[in-house]
């Protein structure tokens, strides 16, 4: 017997307990599918789905549809695999307090707690996995929300963590107060090549999926209208992270801005750079040849900014002046783009798929985008087939959105359906197919 639900009230059907039972069978029917690899969408395609995992995908019939399973109607839909959002730092919530009254003021019980709600919006716009690149203080508090959200406990995206990150005295918040006082700080602080491959094996053995390294700290724009950005870790220090991350098969991803900084990150042999405001050729070319990761993180640049004028404001817009271009040369010469908004450096409220309006904006087409937030993304958290495709073996991780978001990338926005390891969290009402 054929069960057949819309979708708006597929949720009751498929979301008892953390996970459905082994043996429940979900198809999806998707008006529209962009399935993370292809170069085009495919049209009127059914998912099936058992238990937490993608079984098949093809052409939608009644007869592609099992005895006994629950249909979900996304025909007037574009379905896409879960997304991935490569950057983010659910520690921090800028509407609470500013940086420093977080690290100062607020407990590592309190921002967990808060943590924990954050995710949850993120799995609400279609994120289902995430790669959180530092915990700002709060010690390994990620450790912990991961593990709440794998065990059921509360409702989020799939989370890879790197605990503490790693930068030198000198090279990373807080600073600038008195020296007459020992302040906490938002990263772990080394000072050669021993303490940093030490603190590399703390974090390793406290749970980090990934290392966050920082080759760069302040920056400013000299008398010559450069963008300057102070370097941090030495190449040495950086060598012996990344050293002892692999070593345990385990990745390390750099905060790098330009210069000197970037030089040691790609000379050190960091497997993705965070940010990469202002890449020369011979950064990109090197990108190229090593296969580093390139996650751009344009939203904080582009839309939180100091008063015009300052120096501080003067910086802010040199930033986004060299962006762009420096995403738009990267692309075009083939350095591996993922998605990342940095969230936590800006409001909550702002929605994260204005990072791709962004990327677009500066050059990738609207596939190339999405496939940043998917596909790409899969591959560089060593995850390729398991997530970032509706493909047979992937988990179910399935979004929906209203429009075609080839023509309008916008539509990204509109997330109208999450499914993350077959369990709905997400289900609306369906507007207009795309046309």
């Amino acid at each position: 017997m054929l069960l057949l639900v819309p979708v708006w009230l597929a949720t009751a059907a498929v979301s008892a307990g953390p996970n459905p039972p082994a043996e429940a069978v979900t198809v999806i029917h998707a008006g529209v599918l962009i399935d993370g690899t292809s170069a085009a969408p495919r049209r009127d395609q059914a998912i099936v789905i058992r238990g937490n995992r993608i079984a098949t995908v093809g052409a939608w019939s009644p007869a592609s549809v099992p005895a006994g399973a629950t249909v979900v109607d996304l025909s007037a839909a574009t379905v896409l695999p879960g997304m991935v959002d490569a950057h983010t730092h659910v520690m921090l919530d800028p509407k609470e307090d500013s940086y420093d009254m977080q690290i100062l003021k607020e407990s590592t019980a309190f921002r967990a707690a808060r943590a924990t709600a954050l995710a949850g919006r993120m799995l609400e716009q279609g994120f289902t996995t995430i790669r959180d690149v530092e915990t700002e203080g709060a010690g390994y508090a990620d450790v912990g929300v991961k593990k709440a959200i794998e065990k059921g406990y509360v409702e989020g995206p799939r989370m890879l963590v790197s605990t503490r990150a790693i930068s030198s005295t000198g090279g990373y918040a807080l600073d600038g107060y008195s020296p007459d006082h020992h302040l906490p700080t938002g990263a772990q602080l080394v000072d050669g090549p021993v303490e940093a491959r030490k603190a590399a094996r703390e974090q390793l053995a406290n749970g980090a999926d990934w290392i966050k390294v920082y080759a760069n700290h302040r920056s400013w724009v000299d008398a010559k209208g450069n963008l300057v950005s102070q370097p941090t870790l030495t190449l040495e220090e950086i060598q012996a992270i990344v050293d002892e991350a692999h070593g345990q098969g385990k990745k390390v991803a750099c905060h790098a801005y330009n210069g000197i900084g970037m030089r040691r990150a790609l000379d050190g042999r960091c497997d993705s750079i965070e940010h990469g405001l202002d890449l020369t050729d011979q950064d990109v070319a090197q990108m190229v040849r090593q296969g580093t990761w390139l996650c751009p993180t344009m939203m904080p640049y582009y839309y939180e900014q100091e008063p015009e004028g300052t120096p501080g404001g003067i910086r802010d817009r040199k930033r986004v002046e060299v962006h762009g271009p420096s995403l738009k040369k990267a692309y075009n010469a083939g350095v591996k783009i993922v998605f990342g908004t940095d969230a936590g450096s800006f409001s909550w409220s702002e929605p994260l798929a204005r990072e791709f309006v962004l990327m677009v904006e500066a050059g990738m087409t609207p596939m190339a985008a999405i496939q940043a937030a998917t596909s790409r993304a899969a591959e560089m958290l060593g995850m390729a087939g398991q997530i970032g495709v509706i493909a047979p073996g992937a988990y179910a991780d399935v979004v929906a959105v209203q429009g075609d978001p080839l023509t309008d990338v916008k539509a990204l926005g509109q997330v109208s359906f999450v499914m993350k390891d077959g369990r709905v969290y997400k289900s609306e009402r369906p507007g207009r197919p795309p046309s």
